[in-house]
């Protein structure tokens, strides 16, 4: 019997729970979901036959250890930086691992010791990273088998709300990490067009931006991850003139969030101690020049280029502009903001999210060049079931599955890139209705 342990059981692992519990019921295996919460795990797990829920603090590292030794195969679902902190005990105890979350340097620096012990550690199997490259791999490896060379290759990807939830200006709620999506974007990123190199600081972030369509959902701003460069080597296009790989929001969204980002309330690298009658609009102001002539909409419409109406609107919905008290008074700006935003922007029972890809290919053909469009649209089902919790766990669940069925006959450290890999996870993603809608034409 193989025992697979699920660390952590936040929003995105409700589909990966539901598949391995049920491949439990018809296969020799045993599911452990191990998380803070007793209760919660249980109630995930809803009494199914070989599963066990087990409370853990992460932190305890004798009982994290202890727990380990008792599988096979560890999914970690906890924060990205407690990765390398699992893996290193799976790899100590000779177990496999698996994440969702991108590969760390820290994971790398593990590479010699995981082939050394004939384990297979598999990171970046999720959506994004992950569908994205699975899909991206099928494309490039298919021009390349018939004698194609992929000149220009974008990918933008978004986790957002259906259309019929749409129920604010920003068009957006959390579907995943808040802090996350505060933090979007920190750091210059950094990728190639047309063969020039191209460094976008912060602070400039949301002012580059393309619009992607999708046909029957309209326009959306695309704007570029931190690294995209490091990418043309994982994907076997090292000497490839454009590569972007860039996060999707509504159309508008972008401007109003460079509002935060041009005043400095993204920024995680301070404390603030305020008063706790503080109000939002005195938050706002605390940002804003001293005038004591002018109101605090007056002076963010001097201090922030083209402040038009939509943009304007975004802010008072959040209500910036009246007198409603902070929901937190003490933390980092962007940690304020978030827990302003996590009141606002919160996911209700009712709600549906969508999550929508695109990767744009330009292809040499020997009749000129191809472009080719795919997309995804994955739309979900409620506040739980949702599309975000649906591409994140199912890429994983059936890797997992895939891997104990002996399916998978792979070692050492991977992100799915490989054949072996990607074609089993598409084909059975594509039978539960996550599949990509292609459209080619000559330019």
């Amino acid at each position: 019997m193989h025992t697979i342990l699920i660390l952590g059981g936040g929003k995105s692992a409700i589909f990966l729970l539901d598949f391995l519990a049920k491949s439990c019921q018809t296969k020799s295996r045993k599911l452990i979901l191990a998380d803070i919460n007793l209760a919660s795990a249980q109630e995930k797990l809803k009494n199914q036959p070989n599963t066990e829920a087990r409370q853990l603090d992460i932190e305890d590292v004798a009982a994290r250890q202890s727990l380990i030794k008792e599988t096979d195969l560890v999914i970690s679902m906890l924060p990205a930086f407690m990765h390398p902190l699992v893996a290193k005990d799976c790899l100590e105890f000779g177990k496999h691992f698996f994440s969702a979350s991108y590969e760390s340097e820290e994971m790398r620096e593990m590479r010699s010791g995981i082939e050394a012990k004939g384990l297979f550690f598999l990171n970046e199997c999720g959506l994004d990273p992950g569908i994205d490259h699975m899909s991206a791999m099928q494309i490039i490896n298919r021009a390349k088998s018939n004698g194609e060379e992929i000149i220009s290759f974008k990918s933008y990807c978004g986790g957002l709300l259906a259309p019929e939830s749409e129920d604010n200006p920003w068009k957006y709620k959390f579907t995943w990490n808040p802090r996350n999506v505060v933090l979007a974007g920190q750091g210059t990123s950094r990728y190639i067009e047309n063969g020039d190199f191209k460094f976008v600081p912060y602070h400039q972030l949301f002012n580059r931006l393309e619009t992607i369509q999708f046909p029957g959902l309209g326009d959306f701003d695309g704007y570029p991850n931190r690294d995209s460069l490091s990418y043309r080597k994982v994907y076997g296009l090292e000497k490839i003139s454009t590569m972007l790989r860039g996060t999707l929001r509504r159309d508008g969204y972008c401007k109003a969030w460079n509002v935060f980002v041009q005043l400095g309330m993204c920024d995680d690298s301070f404390q603030m101690n305020l008063p706790e009658v503080t109000t939002l609009r005195q938050f706002l102001n605390s940002f804003l020049p001293y005038d004591p002539a002018l109101s605090v909409e007056e002076k963010l419409g001097n201090l922030i280029a083209d402040f038009d109406f939509p943009t304007w609107e975004k802010i008072q919905w959040l209500g910036f502009f009246g007198n409603d008290l902070l929901p937190k008074t003490t933390g980092s700006p962007a940690s304020i903001l978030q827990a302003i935003l996590e009141k606002n922007w919160k996911l209700y029972p009712e709600d549906k999210d969508m999550i929508v890809m695109q990767h744009l290919f330009e292809i040499k053909t020997p009749e000129g060049i191809k472009e080719v469009r795919s997309s995804l649209v994955c739309f979900g089902e409620d506040a739980t079931y949702t599309a975000m919790a649906k591409t994140v766990g199912l890429p994983m669940a059936i890797a997992v599955d895939l891997f104990l069925d002996g399916k998978i006959n792979l070692k050492g450290l991977h992100v799915p890139v490989l054949p072996e890999i990607y074609t089993p996870i598409l084909e059975e993603l594509g039978r539960r209705g996550i599949r990509f809608k292609e459209e080619e034409r000559m330019i």
